[in-house]
């Protein structure tokens, strides 16, 4: 998956700009800022914890933290985390002094594991931890008592755009509610990332005669023809259909097949929400017999490979690129990699983004992309907790806002952008022209993408699908992307309505940190055997009991007391 995040988030840095300069960075709604007047009110700087003018503290502070160095994190011109054009930023832009108390190659899950071990110490932690990872390790953080009501601050502190930004979709704060307090700020990313739109061989379609599906019957015609009618035409019968894996999971993040359970009303490994406003676990639910018959169907016919419960999700990918598959199912980005592998070992090869197909009773399922993926925690003993909040202001009003002028381009001059002597702006394509290359400098900030406004992203890519034209420099830079990339992000959201979102977003329960691994043991065990047709699918029915009986019923419990704690 680090393939993945690295594409999307350089995807996202070479075409996010932002707007005109709101010198002050930390109004509430009781100290809002006229409309134009770049110099915050005396009351607002009255907010601060330390003199505060014109957007800056006139005397630093500091801000402590930890950081993972993840492998594709570049530095140049000698600097490094601690040192670098961001920290020179900070300091010279916002008085804050940004300090590190240490920092780890992110290799083997070794920031996670440095955390794990400040806390069984004792050691004193931070001001702010920005992590994204295990949700138990946010849960023992957030337990140790050493972290402050974070929700408290962000009323009194955000902006008004990084308000609306979080208001977007208000269940992130779910994970770290303690007692009705909000004890870690989310990290929103792009909303509909990671949603699954249908690629097929454009070319094959043709030279079949054949039109895409919009139905699981005209699915199955071109999934039969793909496999059977010598769609690469060489003389033998090494095609399939469908390209997919399910080594970790039937519902994930590419080659997947949560879709084909989506149509018949079911989406697995994951919790959904019931008509009478419960949670159920989708792997268990009725709906389920008949994604699993279907899939059955298909490996017993070969539109599906023999190998597809091996493959993970890159793996299994690589059938489609080398030519071998003519469907495959996964995000917007995959335009820009991994597909453009296609071409390369297929010279002539033409792919296609097309919305999901229908189920027999008219539905289309998807998996959604959850917006937040991890949380800042706040020191109870920061002596400056503000601070934090004129950061993230300035990257919210500035970086994420398309009507800024601040970051046209991008973050830094010589680094992710340069400008050539004709006056042309250099990116990421053109790093052998920027000394010392293209480096993606807004990765070393406190949350790792800046500032992101969920829907901003997704939505502009629909609109300029719908043939709109660009309305500020933002807009122009989306528009600049390849244009399979900008079809299928607008039949993502077209297709929004099919959605079937993650609604489980606690921290384990009891019983699944006790019974978890094994009853996942089981499911994959059993599905998997129905898949391959080792078992009847009536099978299900036995496995759904056992898993029931075996603790299943018990998280489910658990589950639905965290939820209906919510709704309270």
């Amino acid at each position: 998956m680090i393939k993945k995040m690295k594409f999307s988030a350089a995807a996202v840095l070479s075409t996010v700009m932002l707007g005109s300069l709101l010198a002050g960075c930390g109004g509430n709604a009781d100290n809002k800022k006229a409309e134009g007047d770049n110099k915050p009110a005396a009351s607002e700087d009255a907010m601060y914890s330390a003199p505060f003018e014109n957007g800056k503290y006139t005397e630093p502070v500091t801000i402590s933290t930890v950081f993972p160095i993840a492998s594709s994190l570049k530095f140049k011109n000698g600097e490094n985390i601690e040192n670098n054009v961001h920290t020179k930023w900070a300091k010279d832009t916002l008085g804050i002094d940004i300090k590190y108390l240490w920092t780890v190659s992110d290799q083997n899950n070794a920031y996670e594991t440095k955390l794990r071990l400040m806390l069984t110490s004792g050691e004193k932690m931070p001001d702010i931890i920005s992590f994204r990872g295990s949700p138990s390790l946010i849960s023992d953080l957030i337990d140790s008592g050493q972290f402050t009501d974070a929700g408290e601050l962000f009323d009194k502190y955000a902006s008004d755009i990084y308000k609306k930004a979080m208001a977007e979709e208000p269940t992130v704060w779910n994970p770290y509610m303690r007692d009705g307090k909000r004890m870690g700020i989310p990290i929103l990313e792009n909303a509909y990332n990671n949603d699954p739109v249908m690629y097929i061989r454009e070319d094959w379609l043709k030279k079949l005669n054949l039109k895409a599906p919009t139905n699981l019957a005209e699915l199955e015609t071109v999934l039969d023809a793909f496999t059977n009618q010598d769609p690469d035409g060489n003389g033998k019968k090494d095609t399939t259909g469908l390209a997919v894996g399910f080594k970790n999971n039937l519902n994930t993040w590419m080659s997947e097949a949560g879709w084909v359970f989506g149509m018949f009303g079911a989406m697995p490994n994951q919790w959904n929400k019931t008509a009478d406003n419960q949670l159920a676990y989708g792997s268990v639910q009725p709906e389920m017999k008949e994604g699993l018959a279907t899939m059955q169907k298909w490996m017993k016919a070969g539109y599906i490979s023999s190998e597809s419960g091996l493959y993970d999700e890159n793996k299994a990918t690589e059938a489609f690129t080398a030519g071998k598959s003519g469907i495959i199912v996964g995000p917007y980005w995959m335009t820009g990699w991994p597909l453009p592998d296609l071409q390369k070992n297929v010279p002539g090869a033409v792919h296609k983004a097309y919305p999901l197909p229908a189920g027999p009773d008219g539905k289309v399922g998807r998996h959604g992309t959850k917006i937040a993926s991890g949380a800042v925690l706040i020191n109870k003993d920061m002596e400056h907790k503000d601070a934090f909040f004129v950061y993230q202001n300035y990257l919210f009003d500035n970086w994420a806002n398309p009507d800024s002028t601040t970051f046209v381009n991008g973050f830094a001059k010589g680094y992710d952008y340069d400008i050539a002597e004709d006056g042309t702006v250099l990116k990421e394509q053109d790093t052998d022209k920027i000394p010392g290359g293209w480096v993606d400098a807004i990765r070393y900030t406190l949350t790792y993408d800046g500032a992101i406004i969920p829907n901003l992203m997704m939505n502009t890519l629909a609109k300029l699908a719908g043939g709109a034209e660009p309305a500020n420099q933002y807009e122009k830079n989306l528009s600049e992307r390849i244009p399979e990339q900008i079809l299928a992000a607008k039949i993502i959201v077209d297709q929004k309505d099919s959605v079937m979102p993650e609604m489980f977003t606690g921290t384990p329960t009891e019983t699944q940190l006790a019974r978890g691994d094994m009853l996942e043991k089981l499911e994959k065990e059993i599905l998997n055997k129905i898949i391959y047709d080792k078992a009847p699918v009536d099978e299900f029915d036995t496995f759904v009991e056992k898993w029931k009986t075996t603790g299943g019923d018990k998280v489910t419990t658990e589950v639905n007391e965290w939820y209906q704690s919510l709704q309270k």
